[in-house]
């Protein structure tokens, strides 16, 4: 798989993630950094099994 770039971002109530340049939407939360990331990352790749890797474009 490309390098896909992830943003994680703190909010009240926890953080949420999501990959950059992905067609359609992919989005993770969790109670810390990590739980974010790793749910994005699992969302990211039911996402690539599910519509293929032509949802990745150039990135």
């Amino acid at each position: 798989m490309n390098n896909i770039k992830m943003i994680v971002q703190k909010h009240d109530d926890g953080y949420i993630a999501y990959p950059l340049g992905v067609q359609g939407i992919v989005i993770g939360e969790g109670e810390s950094y990590e739980e974010a990331f790793k749910d994005a990352e699992s969302a990211l790749h039911f996402h690539l099994e599910t519509f293929g890797k032509e949802v990745l474009g150039n990135v």
